[in-house]
């Protein structure tokens, strides 16, 4: 039997000694490694930063040096976050009393994007061209009138050239005097450069009166053709108000920019003959509506919404259709399309019935009464019937006189 060590430690005092020392070490170990990696996190910070101050400086002056980070500078970046441009500005409050300003610069931020993310747009069409400089060049307006026409509608363009709207110096002094803007608004075709675009541009050379836009022509696509309408003379011309009417529409200048006065201290206000006209789900008719089962069951009324003939919004919503173009949805009949864009928004919808008067001798007894009417035309037709031919005859009977819009103040 072997006797106990006079010298040595007691076993269990040699167990709680390596328990000690292991403890230790792991703390030890433990704090070195979260020291190094931090080092190491910070170094990578500072190498990244340094080599993206390389690549801007490679697009600038090449003969000046950046200056590198240190590690105080390097360890900011950990801890700081700079938000996206594109993510602030979705979120900008409208209430802002700089909002048309910034809304305007998100519009060109954007246009600018999609040019860069879709590579198939065509950077030479009249669409870009407006829209490339309209920062710098957009001109102040009171109301810019885009007037809705096709390629088969020259006849039509010429019969409003000789009545309601003025040409040549008069059209540029209308601009120039009453803010009042007047084109007509046309895209491209299928083939874009063909006859019928050359023919477009031709007549442009002539009169100088027409806003061509990044849009294949077609009925089916009016909707589209209307927020790219908006977008681009939102682009080009800071007005208060921008209009929509038909070719076979008449329209008095005078009593629009007197109505449109009237609600210029609005900023979100939608005007027009305000209707609720049925859902037509039955395929083959016109206005028929695909997409009608959206609207609820069978029988029953779109929303309230101006007829597609005139109907006027102002800046503020202009600006909002070209910012979310792209989500705004499309429906087969455009001016239910527009009505459903400013459903869900803080719009003040006006109901003028000036907008939407009878031919003679509806708006000639109104006109003798000293009430011109704004717009002029007949409903069974959607427009003046065989307008090309009766424009003058209604614009001789109902027209508010030459003179009515050079003399008014507003």
């Amino acid at each position: 039997m072997r006797g106990k060590s006079s010298g040595g430690l007691a076993p269990s005092w040699v167990v709680l000694v390596c328990i000690s020392s292991f403890s230790i070490g792991m703390v030890f170990t433990n704090r070195m490694w979260n020291s190094s990696e931090v080092k190491d996190m910070m170094r990578t910070a500072v190498a990244q930063k340094n080599r993206e101050q390389q690549l801007q400086l490679g697009a600038g002056n090449c003969n000046s040096k950046p200056k590198p980070l240190n590690m105080e500078e390097g360890s900011r970046t950990l801890t700081q976050k700079v938000p996206n441009r594109k993510e602030a500005v979705s979120f900008r409050n409208l209430e802002e009393d700089d909002s048309s300003t910034q809304d305007l610069d998100l519009i060109a931020e954007r246009s600018q994007d999609e040019a860069n993310d879709n590579p198939s747009n065509n950077a030479t069409s009249p669409a870009y061209k407006n829209l490339s400089p309209w920062k710098n060049e957009r001109k102040k307006a009171f109301v810019v009138v885009g007037i809705n026409t096709a390629f088969s509608s020259r006849k039509r363009r010429d019969s409003v050239r000789q009545t309601w709207m003025p040409r040549g110096k008069k059209l540029k002094q209308l601009e120039q005097e009453k803010g009042i803007v007047v084109r007509f608004v046309i895209g491209h075709s299928a083939t874009p450069g063909g006859i019928l675009d050359r023919a477009i541009d031709a007549e442009d050379l002539q009169h100088s009166d027409i806003l061509r836009l990044d849009h294949v022509e077609g009925y089916l696509e009016l909707s589209a053709k209307t927020k790219i309408y908006f977008s681009t003379a939102v682009a080009m011309w800071d007005a208060d108000f921008y209009v929509k009417v038909d070719d076979d529409v008449h329209v008095n200048l005078g009593a629009l920019a007197t109505t449109l006065a009237r609600h210029s201290h609005k900023r979100r206000v939608y005007l027009g003959c305000m209707k609720s006209g049925p859902v037509l789900a039955q395929k083959g008719v016109r206005y028929h509506e695909p997409e009608h089962w959206k609207f609820g069951d069978g029988g029953n009324r779109y929303f309230r919404h101006a007829t597609g003939q005139l109907y006027v919004i102002s800046q503020e919503l202009a600006t909002y259709i070209s910012m979310n173009q792209h989500l705004l949805h499309k429906y087969a009949n455009e001016d239910v399309s527009l009505g459903a864009w400013f459903i869900g928004l803080d719009v003040e919808h006006v109901d003028d019935r000036t907008m939407c008067c009878g031919t003679p001798p509806d708006c000639e007894w109104k006109a003798h009464a000293g009430h011109a009417c704004v717009a002029s035309f007949d409903w069974t037709c959607s427009g003046i019937c065989r307008s090309a031919e009766r424009m003058n005859e209604v614009h001789h009977r109902c027209g508010e006189g030459e003179g009515a819009v050079w003399s008014m103040t507003f």
